[in-house]
């Protein structure tokens, strides 16, 4: 097998779980301050769509909701609709920081994954691919649930700052229609907008006073364990 040996770029991640009008308060007071993602619609905001997998035990969901301190999970992601932008993630978590590798798939080997027919992944070049395969093979990892979300993303170059909030969250009723979004999908958490704040070695004091928010803690919400409470 592939041995992919870049090392991975941990970046440290945290999270505050806010109302709708400390949402809009917040959305106002960083569009005065950062530029928004380049890839977002006219009103600053884009679609973000994800089929998680895990193992028949839910290993991936039991490590999450343990705390526990090394872990890792594999989802399908795009990007508005259609959707022709389309990658595999892994996206690991170890001594309280994050990383993330991303291989490129055409939505017909999405396809093809969603079927069951596996082969591709194998017969390919990329290590992360060959990588999901075993997994696939010997976890038995399988396609567990959608998550879907609006997302306005905003970028401040120094200490590689990203900082999101997300909306409208949701839980898919079926993920053999991630390709396929529609009108069968279930709201969860309503009313409520999650705030997600990335940066590599620093925090540059002008994003820490932007996103202060009196009285909220950072909190390990996970929208794969929130939309799971639907199965």
């Amino acid at each position: 097998m592939m041995i992919d040996k870049t090392p991975l770029s941990f970046r440290h991640e945290y999270k505050h779980l806010i109302s709708s009008s400390e949402d809009r308060l917040l959305s106002a007071r960083l569009g005065r301050l950062f530029p928004r993602d380049s890839h977002a619609g006219p009103d600053g905001t884009y679609r973000v769509r994800s089929l998680y997998f895990d193992t028949p035990g839910n290993r991936a969901l039991r490590q999450k909701l343990s705390g526990a301190d090394s872990r890792e999970k594999f989802r399908l992601r795009y990007y508005g609709d259609p959707p022709a932008f389309l990658r595999l993630e892994k996206k690991v978590r170890k001594n309280g920081l994050c990383a993330k590798r991303s291989a490129r798939l055409t939505p017909e080997q999405c396809l093809l994954l969603l079927r069951g027919d596996t082969d591709f992944l194998l017969e390919s070049q990329d290590a992360l691919l060959i990588e999901f395969y075993s997994k696939l093979k010997g976890l038995l990892l399988s396609p567990r649930t959608v998550v879907s979300y609006e997302r306005e993303a905003f970028i401040y170059p120094a200490g590689n700052v990203r900082i999101t909030l997300d909306r409208k969250l949701c839980a898919g009723i079926s993920w053999r229609e991630f390709l396929t979004p529609g009108d069968r999908e279930m709201p969860v958490d309503p009313g409520r907008t999650v705030l997600e704040v990335k940066y590599d070695a620093f925090l540059p004091d002008i994003v820490r006073m932007a996103v202060q928010m009196p009285g909220r803690a950072t909190c390990s919400y996970s929208k794969y364990a929130a939309c799971r409470r639907f199965d």
